[in-house]
């Protein structure tokens, strides 16, 4: 069994839940979610609980891996939609920053040009320091991918750690070129 997929999934008050035949429809203070699962799976709400429960029909592998990750989908949209997700994005270097203007977020990052990005639907970004970007919404999927789409334009490099980078990521530094004169 599973260890992921045979763990219910806990329905916080004030989230509504509805389950058709091959996805779940959550909505919450938050938003609304509609997750899609695989068909296979079969996925049981138990309203006086409070609790979602994934049932895989066979152990067939592809039933096995399909289990997890359908209970992760379903627990996702219910957070999603409860609680919210969000990125934080760090800007390193001089002169590098970020700003809101209207419906996108602009970029210094050293490059000739400002990086103009359209914020998605469905979430929201907002800057409470030139350096830092806080991206939130309750589609996990959506959340990371932007991040990852703005961390995209500036990775951090190795050498002085300039660019975008995920808040507590580590980037490994590597010693520059040794002084020239010192091996004669």
């Amino acid at each position: 069994m599973s260890r992921v997929g045979k763990q219910p999934v806990k329905v916080p008050s004030g989230v509504k839940v509805e389950i058709k035949k091959t996805a779940i429809k959550a909505e919450g203070p938050k938003g609304v979610l509609e997750q899609p699962f695989p068909a296979d799976m079969k996925v049981n709400f138990d309203k006086d609980a409070g609790e979602i429960h994934v049932v895989r029909p066979t152990d067939s592998n592809r039933h096995r891996a399909l289990h997890g990750l359908t209970q992760r989908l379903v627990d996702n949209a219910v957070v999603g939609v409860s609680a919210g997700f969000q990125k934080k994005l760090q800007i390193v270097g001089i002169g590098y920053n970020a700003k809101i203007q209207g419906k996108e977020v602009v970029l210094s990052v050293g490059f000739a040009n400002q990086v103009h990005m359209p914020i998605p639907a469905g979430l929201s970004v907002e800057t409470p320091v030139p350096t830092q970007v806080i991206v939130s919404g309750c589609d996990k999927q959506k959340v990371g991918q932007f991040a990852a789409e703005i961390r995209k334009i500036r990775p951090p490099e190795p050498y002085k750690g300039k660019g975008i980078r995920y808040d507590g990521e580590h980037v490994r530094r590597k010693a520059g070129k040794a002084f020239a004169g010192s091996g004669q």
